[in-house]
């Protein structure tokens, strides 16, 4: 293990370019500071070139400081906000995860799109951008060239759906309740989703948000499934008549993350706390992924090709549609 001296300069520099992400995303919600700073990331190292001084500090920072902000998220997710939004809502958001999930797999597998990037882009457009993104590469050790490239794809997506969803909403006479079901269900990071219904009204935000962290608990079931897959499939064949440890198949910080959001459940977190924890959540979001852009060939990313944005594309049109007919199923249209 690094000694803090050998990290100390990746972590500074992974920090302090975190912050002017962190800084500048907050007056662009609409790209926002994790995608700020993965790309500043990715600039600056392609600048800098290899600096073995700088790998022991980034390593750190893109999974010690992920895991950190991970947990951080939880503090921010209620339980009790399932409850009162209703479980009349819930099949137009289990309805369009399990067909994101269903259509990632399938599309792009007959895309040819890599494993990791095809599971990041699934969860990032299926439950929450960058944050399922971020959450799912912590469990699954997804390289940083999968996450850097799965960033992109859903920010395009983000970046359209602020500028068509709200026209969308007024030509199919969505009403305000309806608007924020459908960009909750249907935008992939807060962000854009606050940024789009904002235009669209205040009860169609208030709604939004309320339906988007309902969406962000998905993560949950669907980071351990993860886990205890890629345990078992890592577990020696000699060994599974014995058992597997639960540290192998849930990782200690994906226990933190429910235990910080079952305590957040029972009113524990003060409200004062909300605003400033999920700040540091954010920041320390975009630390993490500043680090992984700066150690993340550009020419690797480049390399990707057009098929993950395709199958972003794809599974983005699959939620917004399904979304829709769901909500006209279920009379919320």
């Amino acid at each position: 293990m690094s000694s803090p001296h050998g990290l100390l300069p990746g972590l500074a520099l992974a920090a302090g370019l975190g912050l002017l992400a962190h800084l500048v995303g907050g007056q662009v919600p609409v790209i926002g500071g994790p995608v700020l700073g993965i790309l500043l990331g990715l600039v600056v190292g392609s600048v800098l070139g290899p600096r073995p001084a700088l790998g022991p500090g980034t390593a750190f920072a893109a999974k010690k400081v992920l895991q950190a902000a991970v947990v951080l998220l939880g503090l921010g997710l209620s339980l009790g906000q399932v409850a009162r939004i209703g479980w009349e809502t819930l099949p137009v958001m289990l309805g369009t995860l399990a067909l994101a999930l269903a259509g990632g797999a399938l599309i792009g597998r007959w895309l040819g799109v890599t494993e990791d990037i095809r599971t990041l882009v699934t969860v990032g457009t299926g439950i929450c951008g960058a944050s399922a993104i971020a959450t799912l590469s912590a469990v699954t050790g997804a390289g940083g060239v999968a996450v850097a490239v799965s960033v992109a794809v859903i920010f395009v997506y983000n970046a359209l759906a602020v500028l068509l969803f709200p026209l969308l909403g007024h030509a199919l006479g969505l009403s305000q309740e309806g608007f924020g079901l459908w960009a909750g269900t249907a935008i992939n990071d807060t962000s854009s989703v606050v940024a789009a219904a904002t235009v669209y009204g205040a009860v169609a935000t208030s709604h939004a948000v309320v339906v988007k962290l309902t969406r962000t608990l998905m993560i949950i079931p669907i980071a351990v499934g993860h886990s205890v897959a890629r345990a078992r499939a890592a577990a020696h064949p000699a060994d599974e008549g014995a058992g597997m440890s639960w540290a192998r198949l849930v990782p200690p910080f994906l226990v933190l993350f429910l235990v910080a959001a079952a305590v957040n459940s029972v009113g524990l977190v003060p409200d004062s706390w909300a605003d400033p924890v999920r700040v540091l959540a954010s920041y320390l979001t975009t630390v993490a992924l500043t680090a992984i852009g700066l150690g993340t060939p550009v020419r690797a990313v480049r390399e990707a090709g057009w098929r993950p944005l395709a199958l972003g594309g794809v599974l983005w049109v699959l939620v917004a549609v399904s979304s829709l007919v769901l909500m006209r199923v279920t009379g919320h249209w």
